[in-house]
């Protein structure tokens, strides 16, 4: 099972990797300092995710962010990490993507996690705004989140990518 997991989860990363790598990549850690400390717990939230230990990843972020703020990828994968646990997170899980794009515009995963997310509230105006960004972006992940919008409706708690390939994320 974990290898196939393994596998699933590589295919993924080549299938719908940006150019600039997955958001769910390990970061490389820097030399010393708060924010080599601050990768370090990302990347232990990293796996925690990918094992879909949500609590769990999502307290690793938030510690990674504690430290430095400024890491695109560990808003949007503690925005992931809380609306997978419900979406009584999803104020402050699109608070966290916002911030995500707004240090990182070309973040694509961002752009299919919130547009999944206001799907799945109700917003489905918005969620084809992220789509519109999400197609000059990536093609690819565009395409899969226009399925995803046609599948997911509102109150759908299971992120349609996820719900995909379950053991992808």
């Amino acid at each position: 099972m974990k290898r196939r997991r393994v596998l699933l989860a590589a295919l993924a990363l080549v299938i719908a990797a940006p150019a600039h790598g997955d958001e769910s990549d390990p970061l490389p850690v820097p030399p010393g300092g708060p924010r080599a400390r601050a990768v370090r717990a990302y990347n232990d939230g990293v796996k925690l995710m990918l094992e879909k230990r949500y609590p769990e990843a999502q307290r690793r972020f938030e510690e990674a962010l504690a430290l430095e703020e400024r890491i695109a990828e560990a808003h949007n994968n503690l925005a992931f990490s809380l609306r997978m646990q419900s979406l009584q997170h999803a104020e402050r899980a699109l608070r966290h993507y916002a911030r995500a794009l707004e240090l990182d515009p070309r973040l694509a995963q961002a752009y299919v996690y919130r547009g999944t997310l206001y799907q799945q509230i109700g917003e489905p105006a918005r969620a084809r705004e992220d789509l519109a960004s999400l197609r000059r972006l990536d093609p690819g992940l565009a395409a899969r989140l226009e399925r995803t919008l046609g599948q997911a409706g509102p109150g759908d708690e299971r992120d349609g990518l996820a719900a995909q390939n379950e053991d992808s994320y």
